[in-house]
């Protein structure tokens, strides 16, 4: 099994990118694909999760309304759209599956698969 996460990169605040996350070696779509974030000496935080299906979604507080989370089952592939970022979004993202259900309890624990994170620096 094999996720890969990439889009990031340096952007100014405000700024925008996409993440994707494509996956290998499992069947996609009886996974949810969590987003999750890493700021050095700081706890893995939650973002945003994705059901199976596409069909229910949970953003963290703190960047709702300015990420989206979606999929394509087809693609095997899950995004993370990262619209008016600011400098507090800097980190390291991981993309993930498992079974827990998009919801703001979802815990890292509770995701089987881990992609290898991709960075996110946005300049002030």
């Amino acid at each position: 099994v094999q996720l890969q996460a990439y889009g990031g990169g340096l952007v100014q605040a405000g700024g925008s990118l996409r993440l994707s996350c494509v996956a290998s070696g499992l069947s996609f779509d009886d996974y949810a694909i969590g987003w999750f974030r890493q700021v050095p000496g700081k706890v893995r935080e939650a973002v945003a999760c994705i059901s199976r299906s596409g069909n229910y979604a949970y953003e963290l507080d703190s960047v709702k309304g300015r990420f989206t989370s979606s999929r394509d089952n087809a693609q095997n592939t899950a995004y993370l759209q990262m619209n008016s970022l600011k400098p507090e979004d800097t980190a390291v993202y991981y993309c993930a599956a498992g079974y827990a259900p998009p919801s703001p309890r979802m815990g890292a624990d509770e995701f089987r698969f881990w992609g290898q994170g991709t960075e996110v620096t946005v300049s002030s």
